[in-house]
């Protein structure tokens, strides 16, 4: 019987924290939706348009 009563007890601990985590994320991502991210920075002069790594390697092959 306490057999019983402790898987019911484990079931029921898993669910609630299933249901915290839930909510916990719910509430993150509201917060990131209300945040308002700033325009990104102008490009300052001289540079060229893509200062990727692979703008460096073009003609490389690996």
């Amino acid at each position: 019987m306490e057999t019983i009563v402790l898987i019911a007890v484990i079931i029921v601990a898993i669910g609630i924290g299933m249901r915290w985590i839930h909510l916990l994320n719910a509430q993150h991502d509201a917060r990131i939706e209300a945040y308002h991210f700033s325009d990104p920075l102008p490009r300052p002069p001289g540079l060229p348009d893509d200062t990727g790594r692979r703008a460096h390697h073009t003609g490389a092959d690996r």
